[in-house]
C-alpha cells in the first residue's frame, strides 16, 4: 500500500527488545512519500550497558537509508535515548534530515507538531536517574512478555497480549503519568494554534481528538509494534504490525471492519491492541478522517 506519510517512533535499535522483524514486515507493506522517525530510533542508553545488534536491525537501517536515496523524504526527530543527535539540528546525513521538531501539514491542510515528547515528561526532564531505572524495569517486562508470547503461540491463543500494557493499565501511577503527559502536550499544541501533535516516548499508542486537538502517539517497536500512517486524503490511521497485510489476522480484521470502536473513556489508557483494526470511518479511536 502506498500512503502519503509514515510516522514511527521508539524502535530502540541496539537492544534485545527491538522487534526489527515486525518493523521490516510493516515497511514491506507500506511505501510512502514521507517517513518521519520520531525519536528513540537507536537506543544509546541501552547500548552503553551492552549492544545487541541483529541482522534484522541492520536491515532496518539499510531500508531507511535506501528510501532516502530513492527520493523519499526521511526526517529524524531525536528522542531522549538518541539525544546525541540533537546537536545536529538542521543538518542532513545521507539524505536524512535531523530536526528537533517539525510542523507537518497533512493533505487536508491540518498542521501537526512532530516531536518525540520527552520534553513534556517531568521524570525524564528532572530525574534522569529514575528514568534510567524505569527503562531497565521496562526492558525486563518486555523480555518476560516475549516468553509469554511464545507460550501463547504454543497454546494457539489468538491475538496479541501485552504484559507491559497490562501493567500500565493496572498501576495507578502509570495511568496518571500517561494522562499528565498527554495533557501537557495537548495544552502546548493548543497554545501554538496547531491542529494536533504526533509524538512517541511513552510507548502507549493513541489516535484521538481531545477538545478540538488531535493527540497522536506512534507507540513503539518493542512491545505493541505500532505506527501511524497518513493517507493521500489527509486522514491518519493507527496501524498495528501484527495485522499487517501479509498475515491472516489482517484479512480477519478487514472482514470485521464494519464495527466502529468508540473513543475510550478518560482513565483507560490506549495501549491495548486486542481488538481488530477498524476500517477508516469518520472519527474514532485509531482513525482520524476529515468529514
Amino acid at each position: 500500500m502506498h500512503v502519503r506519510s509514515i510516522f514511527i517512533s521508539d524502535v530502540h535499535l541496539g537492544t534485545r527488545g527491538c522487534q526489527a522483524e515486525r518493523l521490516l514486515d510493516f515497511l514491506k507493506d507500506y511505501e510512502s512519500d514521507n517517513l518521519f522517525l520520531i525519536g528513540d530510533i537507536i537506543d544509546f542508553w541501552a547500548m552503553n550497558r551492552g549492544i545487541h545488534w541483529t541482522p534484522a536491525q541492520n536491515t532496518v537501517v539499510q531500508k531507511i537509508l535506501r528510501r532516502a536515496r530513492h527520493g523519499q523524504r526521511v526526517m529524524l526527530i531525536p528522542g531522549n535515548h538518541d539525544e546525541a543527535m540533537r546537536e545536529y539540528d538542521g543538518i542532513s546525513f545521507g539524505d536524512i534530515e535531523v530536526r528537533l521538531e517539525h510542523i507537518h501539514v497533512t493533505a487536508d491542510g491540518r498542521r501537526y507538531l512532530l516531536l518525540h515528547g520527552d520534553e513534556y515528561d517531568q521524570v525524564t526532564r528532572y530525574h534522569r536517574w529514575l528514568a534510567v531505572i524505569g527503562d531497565v524495569g521496562y526492558n525486563l517486562l518486555v523480555r518476560a512478555n516475549a516468553t509469554l508470547s511464545r507460550l501463547r503461540r504454543l497454546l494457539r491463543r489468538p491475538g496479541y497480549w501485552s504484559l507491559a500494557g497490562f501493567a500500565k493499565s493496572r498501576v495507578k501511577h502509570a495511568v496518571s503519568f500517561i494522562f499528565d503527559f498527554e495533557d501537557s502536550l495537548i495544552h502546548a499544541v493548543r497554545e501554538r494554534g496547531l491542529d494536533g501533535v504526533i509524538c512517541g516516548h511513552i510507548h502507549s499508542a493513541a489516535l484521538r481528538p481531545v477538545d478540538g486537538v488531535v493527540y497522536v502517539n506512534c507507540g513503539d517497536w518493542v512491545d505493541s509494534c505500532t505506527a501511524v500512517v497518513e493517507h493521500h486524503d489527509g486522514h491518519l490511521e493507527l496501524v498495528r504490525s501484527w495485522q499487517t497485510m501479509t498475515t491472516p489476522a489482517f484479512a480477519a480484521a478487514q472482514a470485521a471492519s464494519t464495527a466502529v470502536s468508540p473513543t475510550p473513556a478518560r482513565g483507560v489508557p490506549s495501549g491495548s491492541f486486542d481488538n481488530p483494526r477498524p476500517a477508516p470511518l469518520a472519527c474514532h479511536e485509531g482513525v482520524i478522517q476529515t468529514k
